[in-house]
């Protein structure tokens, strides 16, 4: 699928954000006044610059506010109200942390659970489009779910645990590719079954349906080279997972700890590009591309 920046900012830095909110909520760290004041506008500039990014994605952003009627069969609809939730909850447990220096438990955790929740459906949102096989599958939210509690634990300053959580969300990424570019092939999804004329024999195109673009070709078909692939795959490990665990196995430096968030940023966003590049929707069959 054709990589939308829209959606590219918003799946990496509302899935930090979150993942901050989830950790905030617990007390990790337990911090209070100005330095509260400090993580929690980190938290809530990512979590809502990336939920306002997506809006950018739809043809018409003025109408955004009626996904939230569609919560009983749309998982986007899901997404707006959790985090929507998510946000009121963290704010008024910001509010007692900043000005009144308290922790009203209730709130973090209510938090914690609605951030993951918002994460949790966004994932939710590509896993039930049987259309991308790629996307398609169990492993679809746990590399977001891994993605989010590695970031937030990183952020928070929880080296302790962002070590071992970016080593699963690593395992998860590997996994994951490696299903993912099988995908495809076992689903079955063939010229054939798509026209319904698979048990004739094999099908194949005798023209292009189109002697030039069009919208789906411009968004659904989005050809990535093997080799382009495999080097954005390493480039996106090295920096999202590698570079930061090892600077967090150093001795502690305020320096190292800012490069290990900006490396692991920056592999994600790279990761996530791919995510969306490397997407195989089904309708590429009728036009030959896949």
């Amino acid at each position: 699928m054709h990589p939308a920046p829209s959606v590219i900012l918003f799946t990496t830095l509302s899935g930090l954000g979150f993942g901050l909110l989830f950790f905030l909520g617990l007390g990790m760290p337990d911090v209070s006044g100005w330095v509260a004041f400090v993580f929690y506008a980190i938290a809530f500039g990512l979590s809502v610059g990336g939920l306002m990014a997506s809006t950018f994605h739809l043809g018409h952003p003025e109408r955004a506010l009626k996904a939230f009627t569609q919560w009983k069969s749309s998982w986007l609809s899901r997404e707006g109200w959790c985090a929507v939730i998510a946000l009121i909850f963290m704010g008024l447990f910001a509010i007692g942390a900043v000005f009144f220096g308290q922790r009203w438990g209730a709130l973090g955790i209510l938090g914690t659970l609605f951030s993951l929740a918002t994460v949790f459906t966004t994932s939710m949102i590509y896993t039930q489009l049987k259309t991308i096989p790629r996307w398609n599958m169990k492993l679809t939210p746990a590399m977001f779910l891994s993605f989010s509690l590695a970031g937030g634990a990183l952020l928070a300053g929880q080296t302790g645990v962002a070590v071992p959580l970016l080593v699963i969300a690593a395992m998860i990424q590997a996994l994951y590719w490696w299903l993912g570019d099988k995908a495809f092939a076992q689903s079955g999804t063939n010229m054939g079954t798509a026209t319904g004329l698979g048990q004739r024999g094999a099908v194949t195109a005798f023209e292009p349906p189109h002697t030039g673009t069009n919208y789906l070709l411009r968004e659904f078909v989005h050809v990535v080279g093997r080799k382009h692939a495999e080097k954005l795959r390493i480039i996106s490990f090295l920096l999202a997972f590698f570079v930061p665990v090892i600077l967090l196995l150093l001795p502690f430096n305020h320096f190292f700890a800012l490069l290990a968030v900006l490396s692991h940023l920056a592999g994600v966003a790279v990761s996530r590009w791919l995510f969306f590049a490397q997407a195989e929707h089904v309708v590429g069959l009728y036009y030959g591309k896949r």
